[in-house]
């Protein structure tokens, strides 16, 4: 077990990594990882390392000594929103949610007055926004945009930052909470390339789950050198610009990136395996066309469709047996040489959450903690992101933190 010197040398090793880095996050909205250059994922990761281990050992985190964290929620949410009022709180700011149907949103108010409004003393607006395809990221950078203007006309005295807490496009909270994880795994990021990470659809009793979770993994894990794996029934595919970007991001890092139609294939000598449900692009376009025209029988008769066609792809489960053709004895970190298991929760287990699902009970229960861990990085990571976005000078806030002098970041 670490002890606190040993905790605290992590620390400074850390912050002394970040200083290397080149870093241009200051005032810029935290929106899709791909727009973020590799030095500024590492500075997520490293910022987010450096919280999580001064809270551990019982340091205060708050950089700021007033201030407002907004969030705005427009789908259901369990980790990621309590990740991010924990990871506000964590840095000494406030919390409140917009709850659109109880704000002038309701009654009209445009994008721009909203930003605005909202923003008067607040540093950082966090939003979920994955139910319209090709809506929610577009709605991101237009109240982005809107803060930038405010605070270009001097109306605000700050540059509120925007982070994406899901989007139809990405899903940046989870894919570098799941980076972050599996750098601790494999014990740095150099060496995850050349592993093969299996990013696979699985069946699922529900028909409407995002393409963001699996758009965000193959967006981040093709820039490092990884041997990726899109696996997914024919006609399951993914926003087609996501995957052809994927696949130039692997050309260009070295690494490789195939789509498949079977698992067996996709998990074959893995080391890391991500069995995910989610909804064809094709149903995504139809379902975001319904809801905006209100076509309460389309959207019955929409998932009815989409319920029987998932329904003829239920061998589509992470099982015990599939796992066992992940095994590497020679790059495996598990006892029994199996891949890593996956997954960003809540998971669809066969004969606990569901009658069949995406992954079975006794596949699920062997990795179950393991899952808790990778979630409980997410806090962390939003968290530094933040930071980074509001800090000009990250390094020597972290510095002045653990000096016992941090008040608020500075401009």
């Amino acid at each position: 077990m670490s002890t606190q010197g040993d905790k605290m040398e992590k620390v400074f090793a850390l912050i002394a990594d970040l200083k290397g880095l080149s870093n241009r996050m200051f005032q810029k909205d935290f929106l899709l990882t791909w727009d973020r250059s590799l030095d500024e994922l590492e500075a997520v990761l490293d910022v987010a390392e450096v919280l999580k281990e001064l809270r551990g050992l019982g340091r205060t985190c708050r950089v700021f000594d007033s201030g407002l964290a907004v969030s705005i929620f427009r789908d259901h949410s369990t980790r990621t929103r309590f990740s991010f009022a924990s990871a506000a709180n964590l840095l000494g700011l406030g919390v409140q949610e917009l709850d659109e149907e109880k704000s002038q949103v309701a009654h009209g108010e445009t994008i721009r007055e909203t930003a605005t409004m909202i923003s008067f003393l607040s540093d950082v607006v966090g939003i979920r926004d994955d139910m319209f395809l090709g809506a929610g990221h577009s709605y991101m950078k237009e109240f982005g945009e809107a803060l930038q203007s405010a605070y270009d006309d001097q109306v605000l005295p700050r540059r509120t930052t925007v982070v994406n807490l899901q989007c139809d496009v990405d899903h940046p909270t989870q894919s570098m909470a799941d980076l972050l994880h599996l750098k601790n795994t494999f014990g740095n990021l150099d060496e995850l390339k050349g592993r093969r990470i299996a990013m696979t659809w699985a069946y699922s009793p529900s028909y409407g789950k995002p393409l963001s979770v699996p758009q965000g993994i193959i967006g981040v894990m093709t820039r490092l050198g990884m041997d990726v794996v899109l696996g997914d029934p024919e006609g399951y595919g993914l926003i087609p610009e996501v995957v052809e970007l994927a696949g130039r991001q692997a050309a260009e890092s070295g690494g490789r990136f195939q789509v498949c139609h079977s698992m067996d294939e996709a998990f074959e000598g893995a080391d890391i395996v991500y069995p995910k449900s989610w909804a064809p692009y094709s149903v995504m376009e139809e379902r975001t066309r319904l809801l905006q025209a209100g076509d309460r029988p389309g959207l019955v008769e929409l998932e009815k469709q989409a319920l029987a066609r998932n329904a003829s792809h239920q061998n589509w489960e992470c099982t015990r047996e599939l796992m066992a053709r992940t095994r590497n004895p020679e790059t495996s970190l598990t006892p029994d040489g199996q891949a890593l298991y996956m997954h960003c929760l809540p998971a669809d287990i066969s004969t606990v959450s569901c009658k069949r699902g995406e992954v079975s009970a006794d596949v699920f229960e062997r990795s179950r903690i393991a899952t808790y861990l990778e979630a409980g990085y997410k806090p962390y990571v939003i968290a530094a992101m933040i930071l980074l976005t509001q800090a000009e000078d990250p390094v020597a806030t972290l510095e002045a933190l653990i000096q016992g002098k941090a008040a608020r970041v500075k401009t």
